[in-house]
């Protein structure tokens, strides 16, 4: 347990950083530069990276498409829902998908290795890909659906270099190439660039932000399909499929990580409320430190 603790815990060094560079320097940081160049530059080389470090086997695709399938189950019914619920097109455009887009990289591949050990990496490398397509894809169109008309959120889509390098990356690596490590080192450098700067960036808009004055329903809406209807319908579908019971735990896990700092670039990037979308994600990460013990314990039963 105490390696769980520590692969969370770990991470949070760089959103304090990020927390007090905003305080002490306020304006002259500024938000939306810092995510620009994440998102349009430094999460090329991460996508690059995560997807040449390990070979993409097509038999272990099976993992991610149960993955994907309760995602977008899960989608069709916040769809049924959200729109009820909320009248505000930025808070409905978080409602439907900020719960969907979790942390299964940074934090969840770590914690899989910590609970399964090495022979889990190549299926928590696959299942977040498929969260890669989802950030941005289905993530980009809600975060900028709070600002923009369909037409333009689908071209947002297809803007984003991060999707191409994607598509890129998986066509290599299926076609059997392995970057030199000259190659592998460079990719490095730019892949824990972009990630410490999602923490920093996650910590900037921490800065300021207050809870309290946040919609109280979509705080609940969020929170429980998060940690109540997400698990419970991953625990239904997992549990009347037949696999082997390790992949079922590792999928079962990444659907249970919190929301990602990714919710924040996506909804600082469209401008969707970032900062309340910085206290979701929040929210989300100091309760899965007593929910991923919960989770652990459900997994005997896949």
């Amino acid at each position: 347990m105490s390696s769980i603790i520590f692969s969370i815990l770990s991470i949070y060094i760089f959103i304090v950083m990020g927390y007090l560079a905003k305080k002490s320097f306020k304006e002259q940081i500024d938000d939306k530069t810092i995510t620009l160049l994440n998102v349009y530059f430094l999460q090329v080389f991460l996508t690059f990276w995560g997807l040449l470090l390990h070979p993409v086997d097509i038999t272990l695709l099976y993992a991610p498409a149960i993955y994907l399938v309760i995602v977008i189950i899960a989608l069709i019914f916040s769809a049924l829902f959200a729109h009820r619920l909320f009248q505000h097109k930025k808070e409905y455009s978080i409602a439907m998908v900020a719960a969907i887009i979790g942390n299964t990289g940074n934090l969840g591949i770590p914690l899989n290795i910590a609970i399964f050990g090495e022979a889990s990496i190549p299926y928590t490398t696959v299942v977040n890909l498929v969260n890669v397509f989802v950030v941005y894809t289905i993530g980009v169109y809600y975060y900028s659906r709070g600002s923009f008309d369909v037409a333009t959120s689908l071209k947002n889509i297809i803007k984003l270099p991060i999707l191409w390098a994607a598509i890129l990356a998986i066509f290599l690596s299926v076609n059997g190439y392995k970057p030199s490590g000259v190659i592998l080192n460079t990719l490095m450098m730019g892949a824990y660039a972009s990630m410490t700067m999602q923490l920093f960036l996650f910590g900037i808009y921490l800065y300021g932000t207050k809870i309290k004055e946040i919609n109280k329903t979509l705080i609940l809406w969020i929170i429980s399909f998060k940690f109540i209807l997400l698990p419970l319908l991953a625990f239904l579908v997992l549990y009347n499929i037949k696999l082997d019971s390790m992949i079922k735990g590792i999928i079962f896990i990444e659907l249970l990580m919190p929301l990602a700092v990714a919710n924040v670039n996506l909804a600082s990037l469209y401008d969707c409320r970032p900062k309340v979308v910085t206290a979701l994600v929040l929210i989300s990460s100091v309760l899965f430190l007593a929910i991923i013990f919960a989770g652990v314990k459900v997994l005997v039963y896949l």
